[in-house]
């Protein structure tokens, strides 16, 4: 089970804490001082599938030096500006990384192991595009 707590620290700044201790500074664009909670969301994807794309290139013995997700979100105009599309280019680099191989790693993480698309994918649609340098 997923858990976490986010503390108010005053004008429109929070800090969120997971199950580990771990946290995240989150703030408004006026305050700029921690993320944005939907562009969090957004990371979270992104770290998501590159968590179990890494997992499956190592399980194939791929020794990756390289994983960037860059990651994009369209918004609805008005409140509460879901996202509707979001799109992740994935760029990869490694010792004997295919980009047949890149990319079976990248669809078994999409639509099979992240638990951030699945959840997500009910409300946006989530395209990807890779590059293996």
């Amino acid at each position: 089970m997923g858990e976490a707590t986010v503390r108010w620290t005053g004008s429109r700044t929070f800090i969120g804490k997971d199950s580990t201790q771990h946290t995240v500074l989150m703030s408004s664009k006026e305050d700029g001082v921690g993320m944005k909670a939907s562009e969090l969301m957004l990371v979270a994807l992104a770290t998501c599938s590159s968590f179990d794309v890494v997992s499956i290139l190592e399980k194939r013995k791929v020794k990756l030096t390289k994983l960037e997700v860059a990651v994009n979100g369209e918004q609805d105009a008005n409140p509460p500006w879901a996202y509707r599309k979001i799109h992740l280019r994935y760029v990869l680099a490694g010792e004997g990384l295919s980009e047949d191989a890149a990319r079976k790693a990248i669809e078994l993480s999409e639509s099979k192991y992240c638990s951030v698309a699945a959840t997500v994918r009910g409300v946006a649609q989530i395209t990807w595009d890779c590059v293996v340098e």
